[in-house]
């Protein structure tokens, strides 16, 4: 598996002050709002619940959560009232992270290439961008599991819509990645390829089961929304739009 560590940008020009932002925001929310994942009461009222979702109806008390192909009780999770509109929580669940790993990652991610698409757009057409990518992202994991009770959270999916963006947008430019403990650099289509196609296979094989923890479809949704969006947010960019 590759792991992207970096990116050519001696042809950017701007400083790609939305993706700092985003950035720090997912820090803060993190650190200072889920007290570093240990703050379970305001997780737990501001994540994405596919079956509030659904039904548009805020769930809070205690559900059991049992295994879809076992029926197998896993445990228990003690939902909180949502203060807000439970639709809302499709925007504020992609500034939320489950672990310091999880946010860890999905910053690297962002920080690879985010800036690109920041500069290839705009800082406006950029932000617009990632947190459409990131509801379409959510809406695809809820549809696929219109019946969990599970909180989903996570800025992979808006990240994911980046992802397909840098790579029908920029295919060519070089990636640096760390592949059997090797430092090397690819293109983009194989650096994001690779992974997109790992999500595909994952989510196949954990497709009703709990995958892990990990919201493929959320992936995968967010990757295809950014691959057929990204030219749409570019439109009179000119040529700031790149395809190589």
């Amino acid at each position: 598996m590759l792991f992207p560590i970096g990116d050519d940008n001696s042809d950017r020009t701007t400083t790609p002050l939305v993706n700092y932002l985003l950035i720090a925001l997912n820090i803060i929310v993190f650190v200072f709002f889920q007290s570093l994942g240990g703050n379970d009461n305001f997780t737990y009222a501001y994540a994405t619940v596919p079956q509030e979702i659904v039904t548009g109806r805020d769930i809070d008390k205690p559900v059991v959560i049992q295994n879809p192909v076992t029926d197998e009780i896993e445990g228990q999770i003690n939902l909180q009232p949502t203060p807000i509109s439970v639709y809302i929580t499709l925007l504020t669940s992609m500034f939320m992270h489950g672990s310091l790993m999880h946010l860890l990652g999905n910053m690297l991610f962002l920080w690879v290439f985010g800036d690109n698409i920041e500069h290839t757009l705009g800082r406006a057409r950029y932000l617009l961008f990632y947190l459409v990518c990131g509801v379409i992202a959510s809406l695809s994991h809820v549809f696929m599991n219109m019946d969990s009770y599970i909180p989903s959270l996570g800025a992979s999916g808006a990240i994911s819509g980046v992802l397909g963006g840098y790579m029908l947008l920029h295919p060519g430019r070089r990636v640096r990645v760390i592949m059997l403990n090797m430092l090397t650099e690819v293109p983009a289509v194989v650096a994001i390829g690779l992974w997109f196609v790992f999500q595909v296979v994952e989510g196949w094989f954990n497709r009703g089961a709990s995958g892990g923890g990990v919201a493929y479809a959320a992936h995968i949704g967010g990757f295809i929304a950014g691959l057929v969006l990204v030219k749409v947010f570019a439109i009179g960019r000119g040529p700031g739009v790149r395809t190589a």
